[in-house]
């Protein structure tokens, strides 16, 4: 992507390419869609219908296509609690309850751009998910870190395992098809309606699949795993980033675009997208009290 070897950290807002902005500003839009839905849950909703209401409400903002259609996740289904094959994954008539944990995790596109977000709550009190969600805080740093050293993806991924084991945690990601944390994510053809393929946008699964038959040619993936064909360093571009936590029942994680670029300053090789985010501003609030 041309304009990300360019691109400025997301603290500069106003020095992003009209590129990251189109990025950001879906990303956004996510999220808001995020606390909109999070904010009518009640006991009773169903995975199901929160997953409804992540879909009507950015399709009333003009959303027609979606690198994948909206998941929800509650209670022990958070931490991927038996998941065995794929269809588990799907929103199911699980209902939430008092003081459950859920996830929200939508991939909306809008205008061609593409965002990937995961956000993680709980109705009412839930001091093992608090705690979840505030340790996320030190993954976000350690993948940042790592990248601007140009780590090879494969390492980082195991640096982020040790990381969870002394946190005391199990890695949920691992569960995903492939064990990724992160994915990337690119522009695609602004269409009226797109067909989706088992829940996923058949324009996104073309770019995936091209940029996976680039990268096998010429020594990356577009999947960042613990397997062999990541043992590369960060390939520039833009990553949806997920590191998932789980802890006896009970999952959390973030998920959030790095902007990985080919520039030689530390700063701008690698800066997450927006620090405009909740679970950001969460851990600033928390700072703070």
């Amino acid at each position: 992507m041309a304009s990300v070897t360019s691109a400025t950290p997301a603290g500069a807002a106003g020095e992003l390419t009209a590129g990251l902005r189109g990025f950001r500003e879906v990303q956004r839009l996510a999220y808001a869609c995020a606390e909109a839905v999070a904010a009518q849950l009640k006991p009773g909703v169903t995975e199901r219908a929160a997953a409804r209401m992540q879909r009507e409400w950015l399709r009333e903002r003009g959303v027609r296509d979606w690198f994948h259609l909206p998941f929800a996740w509650f209670g022990d289904r958070t931490a991927f609690v038996n998941f065995r094959v794929p269809l588990q994954f799907f929103p199911s008539h699980r209902e939430l309850e008092p003081g459950m944990a859920f996830i929200l995790d939508m991939a909306p596109i809008h205008n061609g751009y593409t965002a990937d977000i995961g956000y993680s709550g709980c109705l009412g009190l839930n001091p093992v998910h608090d705690r979840l969600l505030a340790d996320l805080e030190a993954h976000r740093e350690l993948i940042l870190r790592e990248v601007r050293e140009r780590r090879p993806l494969r390492e980082i991924y195991a640096d982020v395992d040790r990381l969870m084991v002394r946190q005391g945690y199990a890695n949920r990601h691992r569960a995903y098809p492939f064990g990724v944390i992160a994915h990337k994510v690119d522009r695609v053809r602004q269409r009226r309606w797109s067909p989706t393929l088992f829940g996923f946008g058949a324009q996104s699964l073309r770019g995936l699949a091209s940029d996976a038959l680039h990268g096998h040619r010429d020594g990356w993936s577009p999947l960042w795993s613990p397997y062999r064909f990541s043992d590369h360093p960060p390939q520039p571009g833009l990553w949806a980033v997920e590191p998932h936590l789980g802890f006896r029942g009970t999952g959390a994680k973030f998920e959030e675009i790095l902007v990985v670029t080919d520039s030689k300053d530390p700063q701008e090789s690698a800066f997450w997208l927006d620090d405009d985010l909740p679970h950001v501003r969460r851990w600033q609030e928390e700072k703070a009290a």
